[in-house]
């Protein structure tokens, strides 16, 4: 028998859905009115000073624009290469360094630990870095962005804890079959660690194709640009005219306010279809190396 709800409660739950509501609209809205206005007609969205709730004088021109700049082109492969290459580096060396540390008779592991944590309040700066970088040969190239950031301690840290939370008892199974470190890793400790596992590809990935920073220290060759560096060069120059080629110039500053939306929503829509597929699995595994030690 279900009980009947009281009035406070009633009024509690009531406000709660309408705080939540109105959250999700300030929260979601911003996107929304880039997305609408690089759908909108170019002359509209110039002379628009309020809210847009839906495209005015729907087009794609704005979108035509951008696929037909090969910067953003070259710059999107180039992104996709990051996230795909780097992201593959993170979780195989993160997965490697948890594991080793999630094992009860690694020798010096508190110490290693401690180095570890270190890290993550006190660093050498930019410029040892950037030495670092040049000495070894990696400056101006791909490997520039993957391999500096190949380990980060926190992520190291969840998924350390989420290994230690796998049953000792599955690995003694495995040991006494003659299993030995890299098929308990492979076979046992990281199919039943899949949701850290996805909440890692998430962390990485996103961290990849926001990445933007090291590229404008370490790249000097455009041909090797991320897609963020080149939107930023965009937002912050102001300057459409290479994407706006066959529109005079007389309009090509009203056209360029669309384009300008339109390489917003290019590159932030791909990551953000990511996140629904990895959703079921995302909760559970940051819940997971935040409770666990």
């Amino acid at each position: 028998m279900l009980l009947k709800r009281s009035l406070g409660e009633k009024i509690f739950d009531s406000g709660n859905a309408a705080l939540m509501v109105a959250l999700s609209v300030i929260t979601l809205y911003p996107l929304l009115y880039v997305l609408f206005a690089s759908l909108s007609a170019p002359e509209f969205v110039v002379q628009n000073r309020g809210i847009i709730l839906y495209p005015h004088g729907f087009t794609v021109e704005a979108y035509k624009m951008v696929f037909n700049n090969p910067n953003i082109v070259s710059a999107f492969g180039n992104t996709l290469f990051y996230v795909a290459a780097g992201t593959a580096l993170n979780i195989i060396l993160t997965a490697l360094g948890a594991y080793g540390l999630s094992r009860r008779n690694v020798m010096l592991k508190n110490l290693i630990m401690f180095l570890i944590v270190f890290t993550m309040f006190f660093e050498g700066g930019l410029i040892p870095l950037y030495l670092t970088i040049k000495n070894i040969g990696m400056l101006d190239s791909r490997l520039s962005l993957i391999v500096p950031t190949a380990i980060s301690a926190f992520n190291l840290i969840i998924m350390r804890t989420a290994f230690q939370a796998v049953p000792e008892s599955l690995e003694e199974s495995a040991r006494i079959d003659g299993a030995g470190d890299w098929t308990i890793l492979f076979r046992v400790v990281l199919p039943l660690s899949m949701p850290v596992v996805a909440v890692m590809l998430l962390f990485y990935g996103v961290s990849h194709w926001n990445a933007w920073f090291y590229a404008t220290i370490f790249l000097q060759d455009r041909d090797l640009f991320p897609l963020q560096l080149i939107l930023r060069e965009i937002l912050i120059s102001n300057d459409t005219s290479s994407m706006a080629a066959g529109v005079s110039s007389s309009d090509q500053m009203t056209v360029g306010e669309t384009i300008k939306y339109a390489t917003i929503i290019v590159a932030t829509a791909p990551i953000l279809l990511l996140y629904p597929f990895l959703q079921k699995y995302f909760v559970k595994g940051v819940m997971i190396g935040a409770i666990k030690e």
